[in-house]
């Protein structure tokens, strides 16, 4: 068959523009003197064959390019490494303030990173640095340490409901899924701070959530969203009941859609009848003073989303960890007892968060929780619209999209040595270096784009661990270290099983 002189021109510049294309990239481009393979500064291709074709393996693959280029090249180049044609990635820890600054210098986020959430209009997926101040400066005060502080009671009763429940397991001894149980009394506190009303998670026989099965039908495609974004934007544009008919499989997201957007039009509805409305985030998203382009119904449905599904599967994924962790070391979790119980003299003894934040061993546990969970494994790529950076010898153009991974941080043996072991007490030693350990803590990230629910978590994870320890003694069924160590990158960590899955057995109540 002979080719069509068209054909073959066509060919022919396609040809020539990649090799254009190649050399640019190589020789030409603001990041050519950065270390890093040569095929991923060619294509986004490399990117791709890791995450799409290897399943969310990018991000060992970013660390590999580090130590290799470490070895290579001497400790000046292996921190900083080109990942792909357009983005470098800091592995120095005293660089991350830099990347993820504060204050009044600008840092937006990468535009073809956002599809990776399909929450479009959401502050997650806002690009502009004023834009998204704009935004969260709508919820700040729903999420600040006094706000928190406010909720402590609610929080309390939820706590003491998931007590009741696992006691309930204890008396049939039954085995309980520790990660759905933590996850139900997450997502109860967030639809109630959200929504001004419970869906009552805790109460259900199982503990199923529709928030957490959700997420994780988003999660699972979220290296597609990032490398096929019209896909993700002609979905965006499908009613619900033909999403729900086309993609039977993800049920739990499309209903949880429709509740997000049923509770947004009934805070509308009623603060247009003049009804009283009870203080809650929908309340403040639905304010008129707020402008009517930032309260449109699709705008509404992902914020919606966004604040069920990070108050909800990340704080269930510290607790299970911290469970999981404190019954395979039941030695931890006897020093913890002890130290609770200069607070908490009974096991039904009330104890105010205030006291609790004060414990220094307890502190030190929800640390290490919070490191090994690394709720977000994926890496979040910022740029500077205005500003020229320096790492060392290495420039970092304006617009350059630059991250550090809060996962790799976690896990620098240089920071913490033997990184995957559950040690408490590398948060209590005396010395310098150790007490400057929090500056490497990034679970929430940094800068003006930190997590908002920060004091919402705190307060979550400081009055379950301590009621969960002080109330009761617990053993492990049929799940081992291997089972909870992320082996896979998709937004949030996978294990060898998938998601995180910890099955216990509540063996006796504490007595004194």
């Amino acid at each position: 068959m002979i080719m069509s002189p068209l054909l073959g021109l066509i060919f022919c510049c396609l040809g020539q523009w990649l090799v254009l294309r190649t050399i640019y990239r190589l020789y030409l481009h603001p990041l050519k003197n950065i270390p890093g393979p040569k095929l991923a500064a060619i294509s986004h291709l490399y990117e791709f064959y890791h995450d799409i074709i290897k399943g969310g393996q990018f991000i060992y693959e970013i660390q590999r390019m580090h130590n290799e280029y470490a070895l290579m090249q001497g400790p000046s180049s292996g921190p900083i490494v080109r990942i792909n044609p357009r983005e470098v990635h800091v592995i120095d820890p005293e660089f991350y303030d830099e990347i993820y600054a504060s204050g009044s210098r600008k840092r937006d986020k990468d535009p073809r990173f956002v599809p990776t959430f399909t929450l479009p209009t959401s502050m997650i997926a806002t690009v502009g640095h004023d834009h998204h101040r704009f935004r969260r400066g709508i919820l700040a005060n729903y999420f600040s340490r006094r706000s928190a502080l406010e909720l402590v009671p609610l929080v309390e009763e939820r706590v003491l409901k998931l007590m009741d429940r696992l006691d309930g397991f204890r008396q049939s001894q039954r085995i309980v899924r520790l990660d759905d149980a933590f996850a139900g009394f997450a997502a109860d506190v967030i639809t109630l701070h959200s929504y001004g009303q419970r869906f009552g998670f805790l109460e259900d026989e199982n503990f199923r959530c529709n928030i957490r099965q959700a997420v994780g039908e988003i999660t699972v495609l979220s290296h597609y969203n990032r490398f096929f974004p019209r896909v993700v934007q002609v979905i965006d544009q499908l009613p619900l009941w033909l999403l729900s008919w086309l993609q039977p499989g993800k049920s739990s997201l499309y209903d949880l859609q429709r509740t997000v957007y049923a509770q947004s039009q009934e805070s509308i509805a009623k603060r247009a009848s003049g009804s009283e409305l009870r203080r809650s985030v929908f309340t403040s998203l639905t304010d008129p003073k707020v402008p009517p382009h930032e309260r449109t119904p699709r705008r509404l449905k992902y914020e919606g989303f966004l604040v069920l599904a990070a108050g909800t599967e990340t704080t269930g994924r510290v607790l299970t960890i911290a469970a999981f962790h404190l019954a395979h070391n039941p030695e931890i979790r006897d020093r913890l007892r002890d130290e609770l119980k200069q607070v908490m003299p009974t096991p039904q003894s009330a104890v105010g968060f205030p006291e609790l934040e004060k414990l220094a061993y307890l502190t030190a546990v929800i640390n290490e929780a919070l490191r090994l969970a690394s709720p977000l494994t994926i890496r979040l790529p910022r740029t500077a619209p205005d500003e020229t950076l320096k790492y060392k010898h290495h420039v970092i153009p304006p617009g350059t999209p630059m991250s550090s991974s809060s996962y790799l941080m976690h896990r620098n043996v240089t920071i913490f040595p033997d990184p995957e072991r559950f040690d408490p007490e590398r948060w209590l030693d005396g010395s310098e270096q150790d007490r400057r350990l929090t500056r490497y803590l990034t679970p929430f990230t940094r800068g003006s784009r930190m997590c908002l629910g920060i004091n919402l978590a705190y307060v979550e994870l400081y009055l379950a661990i301590a009621h969960l320890v002080r109330r009761f003694d617990w053993e492990l069924h049929e799940t081992t270290p291997e089972d909870v160590r992320i082996v896979s990158d998709f937004i949030l960590g996978g294990t060898r099983r998938g998601d995180i899955k910890v099955d216990a057995k509540i063996v006796g109540c504490v007595q004194d």
